[in-house]
């Protein structure tokens, strides 16, 4: 079947029209959507400068926080964290060995110097003893004969210095014997607390036996390390403070003593301070969080370490001058844990930049947060 030219003509135009109209809407689609994507982009333009901190003009203004200069007290002091060791402590053994008959203690009791702790058994030298003591009115009565028939010219001087002779011998065998009982006596050597008991009646207690452990509380001490840096520094009388796990109140000690020399392998002085601990509330073998005081300065100039930038071998801190940061080189004095103290270059009521200081340039304009 063959098209007849005029009905040809007519599709043609039909089909025209058709991709005409899908043109013109793909087109108006792309132009809304290009309308829309740079309508909803932010530009360069006065609120999006101030969202930026960025003034008119495109020089970025940066948000910082700044603190006011005011003189005030500045402690130097080094903390360091040590041990609670008690002012005595022994490990308590016999001198001698033997079968223990009596243990006199009560575990964790406070006992006196002196007090009888333990006994081991000495039936053998209290037999020797005795023996010996039977011996001595004989011994006494010789040489009384003895010096008698001397001035009558009896005997020779002799013969006196014989029996004087065996009567200090059998003095000092008796002294031997009682000494020998002594030792299987175990008694306590300072005032303390008496630990756990290691033995019991009926055991069998060598020299290295330990019968328990007698520990002085009042006072105790405080035993801590410095750097070599501060060696010089830390000297007998020295006060410090200390706080200790469990206890809200801050203890107050004094150094009493340092060691020779310094550690070969840390380069650290050995500290110790003591602290009276009447009522025995503080325990050996706790650490301790120790601030040890150097000096106090009354009207320091003082601003927080994070303000001081480093540069080519200074420090300086940057000042808010007129909206503006400006550098200032300083010489700085003493160094806490969180301060600085200025000697030149700052004065009371100047305004420094603490934050954002790596970023700051001479000049650059800032605008501040928060002021302290």
């Amino acid at each position: 079947m063959q098209i007849e030219p005029k009905e040809q003509n007519i599709n043609i135009t039909k089909n025209m029209n058709k991709t005409l109209k899908w043109s013109l809407v793909a087109a108006l689609v792309i132009a809304v959507g290009v309308w829309g994507y740079f309508k909803l982009m932010p530009h360069q333009n006065e609120e999006l400068a101030k969202a930026e901190g960025m003034p008119k003009g495109g020089k970025k203004v940066l948000s910082v926080d700044a603190q006011i200069v005011a003189p005030h007290l500045l402690t130097d002091e080094i903390p360091v964290v040590g041990s609670l060791v008690p002012d005595e402590e022994v490990q308590l053994s016999f001198e001698s060995a033997g079968k223990i008959t009596d243990i006199f203690f009560e575990e964790g009791s406070y006992v006196e110097k002196g007090t009888l702790l333990a006994k081991i058994n000495d039936a053998q030298l209290q037999a020797q003893l005795k023996s010996l003591e039977a011996k001595v009115p004989l011994a006494e009565e010789r040489v009384y004969r003895q010096s008698a028939l001397l001035q009558k010219d009896a005997v020779s001087k002799e013969a006196l210095e014989i029996v004087k002779t065996e009567l200090a011998t059998l003095n000092a065998d008796i002294e031997k014997v009682k000494a020998q009982i002594e030792m299987t006596e175990l008694r306590a050597p300072f005032d303390g607390v008496i630990g756990l008991r290691q033995v019991s009646v009926g055991a069998y207690a060598s020299t290295s036996t330990v019968i328990a452990k007698l520990t002085s509380l009042t006072p105790i001490k405080i035993e801590f390390s410095v750097a070599e840096r501060y060696s010089g520094d830390v000297k007998k009388g020295a006060n410090l403070e200390f706080r200790v796990d469990g206890k809200l109140e801050t203890f107050k000690a004094q150094v009493y003593a340092t060691e020779s020399s310094l550690e070969a392998e840390t380069r650290s002085l050995l500290v110790r301070a003591r602290y009276a601990n009447s009522n025995g509330e503080l325990m050996p073998g706790q650490y301790a969080d120790i601030r040890l005081k150097q000096k106090e300065i009354a009207d320091a100039i003082a601003i927080p370490a994070e303000a001081i930038v480093p540069e080519m071998g200074k420090n300086k801190v940057f000042v808010y001058r007129n909206g503006k940061a400006e550098p200032v080189d300083v010489e700085m004095g003493i160094r806490t844990e969180s301060e600085v103290q200025i000697l030149d270059g700052l004065q009371a009521g100047d305004t420094i930049l603490t934050s954002g200081t790596l970023q700051l340039r001479k000049g650059m304009a800032v605008k501040i947060a928060t002021l302290k």
